[in-house]
Parts: structure tokens; C-alpha cells; sequence
């Protein structure tokens, strides 16, 4: 604290350091809030999502087990196709209390599904079965994964501002209370010196005008002295005095 001059100006410095600090800690304060908030939603989208792949990925699987059973097994032939992507993933963005998060998103490109001459001999709809199964299941995957990737990103994000919220109201906040509560001790001290100061001075002033109305009173009281005397040996006249006979 002694590299702050306690003056006047430092100490409004100070206090709008201090408003701007207490606007910062409320302004994190709410979107650590609705950062928590939009953070609990997630965690139950995810625990819904995870609850509906689990019944998902098993009909998928099932009904595989069902196609190879019904037209024997057809990997090899499915991987010997062109394999041309019927859907893609596509990245966005959202933006949450100023954070933005990552979103995947699945969407149809119009090709043509490969291998239509798959089952013709026997199981043709059961692999249109699996098809359809695991198309829902993949959807649900990427569901999963854009809001477990969202989940991670908001809890990193809710750290950060949490530790900022924390570094504002114990640390920044603390300390320029106490260069402010400095300054005002500063500052009340140099204005008791300088009331002081001005007390002994009037006194002096005082006191010397007083020891002047004494001298000036004691040099009319001489003065008024001396005129008297002379104006007593001015009226004495030898000549009005009558003789003495012995």
C-alpha cells in the first residue's frame, strides 16, 4: 500500500475500480448460474439418451442377429460395396451465457442406399430392418456424443468462471477495500494535521492582535499622561503669585 498515494484522486481510481469489480463478480455471478443450470439439463438429456441407446442398441443388434439367421451372412458382400454415406454429421454451434458449444448434427445426403440386391434370395426384410434399427441407433449415437462433447465444454467453462467469480469476491475485492480503507485513514489523519496546523496559527494571529490592542492602549495611556502634564505647567504663571513681606 505505499506505493499509493493517499490523495483524493487515488481514492476515486479506487472506487471505480472497486464498481467495476463488483459489476464483474455479479455479471459472472449470474452466468455461472446459467451456465449450472443449462449444465443439469444436459446431464439429464444425457442420462435420457443414454437410457434409450441401451434398448436401442439392443433391438439393433437383435434384429441383426435376425438377418444373419434369415439371409446368412452378408458382411463380406456389404463390405465389397461402394459404401456410399446415405448420411453425414454436421458441426454447429451453441451459444450458452457466452460460451459457445459444440452441437452434431445428422442429415441425410440423397445417395442411393448400396447393395439393393441384398436378400433376394431370403431375409430382404430383415436386412431393411437392420438398416432402419441402426440408423436410429447411429442418431441416438450422435445425439450422445454432441451433448456428452457439450457437457465437457460447459463443466470447463463453469470452472473457469466459478474460479473467477471466486478470485473477484475473495482476492480483487478485499484488496482494493483495504487500499481504500488506507487512503481514508491517510487522508482523515492529514486533515486533523491540517486542522491543527490552522488552530495554532489562528491562535498566534490571535494572540498577536491581542498583544497589539495591549500596546496600543498602553501607548495612549502614556501619551494621555504626558499631554496632561504639559498642559498643567502651561497654565502655571509666576506673575499672578503676590509678593511676600517679611
Amino acid at each position: 500500500m505505499s506505493e499509493v498515494p493517499p490523495t483524493r484522486m487515488n481514492q476515486q481510481v479506487f472506487k471505480g475500480k472497486k464498481k467495476a469489480a463488483e459489476s464483474g463478480h455479479k455479471l459472472l455471478k449470474k452466468k455461472a448460474d446459467a451456465l449450472k443450470v443449462k449444465f443439469r439439463d444436459y446431464a439429464k438429456m444425457i442420462a435420457e439418451t443414454k437410457g434409450n441407446m441401451s434398448s436401442d442398441a439392443t433391438t439393433a443388434f437383435f434384429s441383426l442377429t435376425q438377418a444373419e439367421y434369415a439371409a446368412g451372412n452378408f458382411k463380406q458382400k456389404v463390405a465389397e460395396g461402394t459404401l456410399t454415406a446415405r448420411v453425414r454429421v454436421g458441426a454447429g454451434i451453441d451459444n450458452v451465457a457466452g460460451v459457445k458449444l459444440p452441437v452434431f448434427t445428422i442429415y441425410e445426403t440423397g445417395g442411393v442406399a448400396d447393395n439393393q440386391s441384398l436378400g433376394l434370395v431370403g431375409g430382404g426384410k430383415k436386412i431393411v430392418a437392420v438398416r432402419d434399427k441402426f440408423t436410429v441407433f447411429l442418431s441416438q449415437l450422435i445425439k450422445l456424443a454432441s451433448l456428452q462433447t457439450s457437457f465437457v465444454t460447459l463443466d470447463e467453462a463453469m470452472k473457469v468462471t466459478n474460479r473467477r467469480v471466486n478470485a473477484l469476491e475473495n482476492v480483487t475485492i478485499p484488496k482494493i477495500q483495504v487500499v481504500l480503507d488506507y487512503i481514508e485513514r491517510e487522508l482523515d489523519e492529514l486533515e486533523r494535521e491540517d486542522f491543527t496546523r490552522l488552530k495554532l496559527v489562528q491562535g498566534k494571529k490571535q494572540a498577536e492582535v491581542q498583544q497589539n490592542l495591549l500596546e496600543d492602549a498602553a501607548k495612549k495611556k502614556s501619551d494621555a499622561k504626558i499631554s496632561k502634564e504639559e498642559d498643567i505647567t502651561a497654565t502655571f504663571d509666576a506673575q499672578d503669585d503676590e509678593d511676600v513681606v517679611f
